[in-house]
């Protein structure tokens, strides 16, 4: 883990780098889990799965205390606060996922979860992209050009879902499963609205601040 803070100064820039690179890691998580699905193992991983996400509620507190403390950070506290959490729901949904798939004792994953799953990871991916870039905001080429593409994500991760609904109640005459696969469905959307959230949170502070 890259080292955030000295005696003296405390690099938020960073931080959101730290706090993003979790989001990526329950998102590889939850793709390999599903793409490798065994019902035997899910215990183990929702373990792991845990592990990470209480690893990024540290790394948020400890974002938040230092904030707490600080003269003058290098945007807007209320920014920086927004920012963090909107970060930290990222990798909350993303294991939202996994819990629900355990609870609705799922025994298989259809074609459509893993498509889901690897937008999921996508979008993680690039928001990590978009952080390394944020350090440097004022200068960066690239900068734009990741937010849009995490934008592009979520469109169609909207397109997916609706899909994935209309596939379901066509298909499916069980209300019971009707119901656990659109709480999924839902949970996987929410990962994605989350990503796009924290993308555009990055875009009007890059506003603000030029």
């Amino acid at each position: 883990m890259m080292k955030l803070r000295s005696k003296k100064n405390f690099n938020y820039f960073e931080a959101f780098i730290n706090l993003s690179e979790y989001s990526l890691k329950a998102a590889n998580l939850l793709f390999e889990t599903l793409k490798k699905f065994d019902k035997d193992t899910l215990e183990e991983k929702i373990k792991k799965m845990h592990q990470i996400e209480h690893s990024a509620d540290i790394a948020k507190h400890e974002l938040i205390n230092r904030l707490a403390k600080e003269f003058l950070p290098p945007i807007e506290r209320e920014d920086i606060v927004s920012l963090s959490e909107n970060i930290d729901d990222v990798t909350d949904f993303v294991e939202d996922v996994l819990l629900n798939i355990d609870v609705c004792n799922v025994k298989h994953i259809p074609p459509e979860i893993m498509d889901f799953a690897e937008l999921i990871l996508n979008c993680c991916q690039n928001m990590v992209e978009m952080f390394n870039e944020f350090k440097h905001f004022r200068k960066s080429k690239e900068l734009h050009s990741i937010i849009v593409e995490i934008n592009n994500i979520e469109e169609i991760a909207d397109k997916l879902y609706i899909k994935g609904l209309k596939k379901l109640y066509r298909n499916s005459n069980d209300p019971i499963k009707i119901i656990i696969w659109k709480d999924i469905l839902d949970c996987m959307e929410k990962c994605c609205d989350a990503c796009e959230r924290v993308a555009n949170g990055v875009e009007n502070i890059v506003m603000k601040n030029l």
